[in-house]
């Protein structure tokens, strides 16, 4: 669920969920992204934006299947941009699938799922993020080719 696999090669909702049952049918963990756009969080659309995502797709499986998955949270405005959402918005964002997940599926389901932020995430801004209490790890993209820049990431938890 990539938003550039969804912009660039239009993966439909129908498509990722074929995608995820593949991965849990041959024993993969598949990591599933959600985000909003710019203008879809500038007009306030960004919650139902997220929650149309998650429900078009996640929450077609059954609960033993969603418990084998990884949510990564990457606003689309901050991939490759050097933006990122500050921590506020992340643990907004976080805390809110968090809550969609236990309105799904259970609380503990939802306590016990990983849900990682992606989102030019870099040194200066880890440990800010992931010390936000929904916040449970990194997506990281291009600061994992520099190796500094990774294990200062890594070393922020």
């Amino acid at each position: 669920g990539h938003s550039e696999r969804r912009e660039y090669f239009n993966e439909s909702s129908e498509q990722l969920l074929l995608k995820v049952k593949n991965c849990i049918a041959n024993n993969l963990t598949p990591v599933f992204c959600c985000g909003e756009k710019l203008e879809e969080r500038e007009n306030q659309q960004h919650l139902t934006i997220i929650q149309n995502q998650i429900s078009e797709v996640l929450f077609k499986l059954e609960q033993v299947d969603f418990e084998k998955i990884i949510i990564a949270y990457e606003p689309v405005w901050a991939i490759g941009t050097g933006k990122t959402a500050t921590a506020e918005q992340a643990q907004e964002i976080h805390f809110f699938i968090r809550s969609l997940i236990g309105k799904k599926y259970s609380n503990e389901t939802a306590n016990k799922t990983s849900i990682l932020y992606g989102g030019s995430c870099k040194p200066s801004n880890a440990k800010e993020l992931f010390a936000q209490p929904d916040i449970d790890g990194g997506l990281i993209g291009g600061a994992s080719l520099i190796a500094n820049d990774f294990i200062q990431i890594a070393e922020s938890f």
